[in-house]
């Protein structure tokens, strides 16, 4: 029955994000969910609506799940997550980062998809997120489970990174990482709560960035950046963004969209 629930799930999964990488489908059929909450009752959430449930049925439906509510610290809506999988499409044998890991779920899912000969290195900053997280995927070879910021500090070399936790800007570090062709996916909040998701790969000239849906994530722990546009932002703004520099390459131009600190937006277009 279980192996029932899942399988349902993923073709549910794959059905509303209309997925182009079957092996998303196949990963979410294969990882169980229910060994990356807490105990029974679980409150799932959907439209805003929490219900508690002890029923496994329940928790394989595309909603959130409370991890902690009073945090604001959920297991995060599978089609969303689906969606972002699909647009970074990590590959057998790359290395994925994975920034805000919470408790594990999505880094399983991103250690299946790496499969074989790729590896995961997730950061969780909250300890005790952390900790567990570090239990519930024991099982997996693929991966370190890394307690601290990933912030501020030089990273491996990694072909995708896949951050959970809204930001203000993307940390230099990270556009320092990726790979020639890597892909840089998270959720751009310069107000704080919602923003655009943004997905970034690094070109030969510098870094594309194409904003997606809107989202609305945990800020992330641990960060130190300020936002430093002089107006607020409005939604043509971000929608507008088709680059992303950093200040030590490159400096601000005419069209610029957000500068901060280390990097900034634009609104042109890489070429070539």
């Amino acid at each position: 029955m279980l192996e029932t629930y899942r399988s349902d799930y993923a073709e549910q999964i794959a059905r509303l994000t209309d997925l182009r990488d079957r092996r998303i489908e196949l990963a979410f059929a294969a990882v169980p969910r229910e060994n990356f909450l807490p105990a029974p009752p679980w409150t799932t959430i959907s439209s805003g609506i929490a219900t508690q449930t002890s029923s496994l049925a329940d928790i394989y439906d595309n909603v959130l799940i409370a991890i902690d509510r009073k945090r604001g610290i959920n297991n995060g809506e599978p089609a969303l997550h689906a969606d972002w999988l699909d647009a970074v499409s990590p590959q057998p044998g790359e290395t994925v980062i994975h920034v805000g890991a919470g408790t594990g779920y999505y880094t399983a899912i991103l250690a299946h998809l790496v499969e074989p000969g790729g590896r995961v290195e997730a950061y969780e900053y909250e300890a005790d997120l952390a900790a567990k997280a570090e239990q519930n995927l024991s099982g997996y070879s693929n991966l370190t489970v890394h307690a601290g910021s990933a912030f501020g500090q030089s990273l491996p070399p990694a072909d995708v990174i896949y951050v959970n936790a809204g930001v203000v800007a993307p940390d230099v570090e990270w556009l320092k990482a990726l790979k020639d062709g890597g892909r840089l996916i998270f959720p751009w909040q310069p107000e704080k709560g919602w923003g655009p998701t943004v997905l970034v790969k690094r070109l030969p000239h510098g870094f594309s960035a194409a904003p997606l849906m809107t989202v609305g994530f945990i800020s992330c722990s641990g960060t130190k950046e300020k936002a430093a546009p002089k107006q607020r932002l409005i939604e043509t703004d971000l929608s507008s963004v088709r680059s992303l520099w950093l200040t030590s390459d490159r400096s601000p131009d005419a069209n610029a969209v957000a500068v901060y600190e280390q990097v900034w937006f634009s609104s042109q277009a890489i070429e070539g």
